[in-house]
């Protein structure tokens, strides 16, 4: 049993299924007004070890409104993965699972702690020992 993350196949196979979503989201107008002029960011796609289901990650470009965007994708998964099956070269094209890829907010929220008033004191008083033990030396 191998629980070591994605197989190359799942990796190749999730490259070409968010290269051929982003191009469907991209050439087709669909009718949601959660939708109208959103563009979407598709992160990543990660399908199941057995192909038939997909975890779609994404993010509207901005953050803005993530929750309801993510919300009109789920609801047309169907025509997107029919879309996507003229596409692709597979036997099955997979459910979909459309999901908020939160990593941007992660990775902002860590910017805006180091950029914080504490560890910038913390990080030039480590600086300033620094300086005293060279001195000592």
């Amino acid at each position: 049993m191998r629980d070591s993350g994605p197989t190359q196949r799942q990796l190749r196979v999730g490259e070409s299924l968010r290269h051929a979503l982003a191009e469907v989201l991209r050439d087709n107008e669909i009718r949601d007004p959660e939708l109208e002029g959103v563009s979407v960011t598709i992160t990543q796609v990660r399908p199941s070890p057995d192909m038939r289901h997909a975890t779609v990650f994404c993010e509207p470009l901005g953050g803005k409104n993530a929750k309801a965007v993510v919300a009109a994708l789920n609801r047309h998964k169907g025509f997107l993965r029919g879309e996507m099956g003229h596409r692709i070269a597979m036997k099955f094209t997979p459910e979909l699972r459309f999901v908020e890829d939160e990593s941007f907010a992660e990775a902002q929220k860590i910017e805006d702690i180091l950029k914080s008033p504490e560890v910038q004191r913390d990080l030039a008083a480590t600086h300033d020992d620094g300086d005293r033990e060279d001195e000592q030396s």
